[in-house]
């Protein structure tokens, strides 16, 4: 008898314990400072806010988000050091602002000239090895990547026409960091590296000839079609993967709880970003026809011209272990899909 009385006190402590580190672990409040480059009124920028939405709303509040958007507290590209370093929690910009850090965040940044849908991308991610090669990566250095969100390929804005490759010979345009630049001298382009927030004046003084900015709704949202008549869609060159990533110290010290709940998030933020941008860029299209904006679309030899020289580059700016740890991974799921270059 003694011993089903020991055995049972023992059961209602345990289950005490547990009822109260549970309790503990729903009592506890997570707070994040979240940066974003994305302008509230864009597209992007009401998709990060459903987002920070959701994760308090399912933790029900659990998690408060101080949100910056804009890149309001440091620029684009020093948000993840910012957040690294304890300025901010979390970075939710992308890995390709990384690249002079390690050329491998470049591959989880922005192919470049590889998948063709933001499905096939976030499939490498989840199911081609790609979260944990790149978990590796953000650990190194302080991070914890959290997931992506993909809005497809992205249209140029541009004061020339950009119908072919020929057309970048001397077109001067807003490049973000990294292998994009050496593609696009290769082509004939002069690319100048700029912040994201600097676009709208630099092609407002003609400084560049045009931009890569983002996808076309979100080019309509920061005006620049008002300022330049010519772009290219449907997009070709470039699918950046935006991030969320927080401090690892930070997300370690989370509630198991809430992790899930913002991965899981990042999840659902990914698929409606695609979808969402499906229809809006189909959207923007009409309109900027209807408004005099010459939209040009590839052919397929164009196409593969771009693509043989984007897949070319790659083992050239994969110049870390890191980097060509992440680009086979890139061309065997690639090879799988049937997109690599075959000459």
């Amino acid at each position: 008898m003694n011993i089903f009385k020991t055995a049972a006190v023992v059961a209602g402590a345990s289950a005490l314990f547990a009822t109260t580190a549970l309790a503990a672990s729903h009592d506890q409040v997570t707070k994040l400072r979240i940066q974003t480059h994305y302008a509230p009124e864009t597209v992007s920028g009401k998709l990060a806010a459903q987002y920070i939405d959701d994760i308090q709303t399912m933790s029900n509040g659990g998690i408060q988000v101080e949100m910056f958007y804009s890149s309001s507290v440091v620029k684009s590209v020093e948000t993840f050091d910012a957040a690294a370093t304890g300025i901010l929690d979390c970075d939710m910009t992308g890995g390709g602002y990384q690249t002079g850090k390690n050329s491998a965040f470049q591959f989880v940044g922005d192919i470049m000239g590889g998948y063709a849908t933001p499905y096939q991308q976030l499939s490498w991610l989840y199911y081609g090895g790609g979260m944990e090669a790149a978990e590796k990566l953000y650990n190194k250095y302080g991070m914890e990547l959290i997931g992506w969100w993909v809005y497809g390929q992205e249209s140029f804005a541009s004061s020339k026409p950009i119908a072919k490759v020929d057309d970048f010979k001397g077109w001067k345009f807003r490049s973000p960091p990294g292998m994009e630049t050496k593609i696009f001298e290769k082509l004939g382009a002069k690319p100048i590296v700029m912040d994201f927030t600097e676009i709208f004046t630099a092609l407002e003084t003609g400084i560049i000839d045009g931009a890569d900015a983002s996808g076309l709704a979100n080019n309509v949202g920061l005006g620049l079609y008002d300022l330049v008549k010519y772009a290219n869609y449907p997009g070709f060159h470039s699918m950046p993967s935006d991030h969320l990533a927080c401090n690892k110290a930070k997300w370690d010290a989370m509630p198991k709880a809430h992790q899930r709940i913002m991965k899981v998030a990042m999840e659902a933020l990914a698929l409606r970003t695609a979808l969402t941008f499906e229809k809006k860029n189909a959207e923007a299209a009409a309109m900027l026809r209807k408004q005099g904006v010459t939209l040009s679309q590839w052919s397929p030899e164009e196409l593969q011209k771009f693509r043989d020289v984007a897949q070319s580059t790659w083992p050239e700016f994969a110049d870390t272990p890191e980097a060509k740890a992440l680009v086979a991974s890139h061309l065997a799921y690639l090879d799988q899909l049937g997109l690599v270059s075959k000459k």
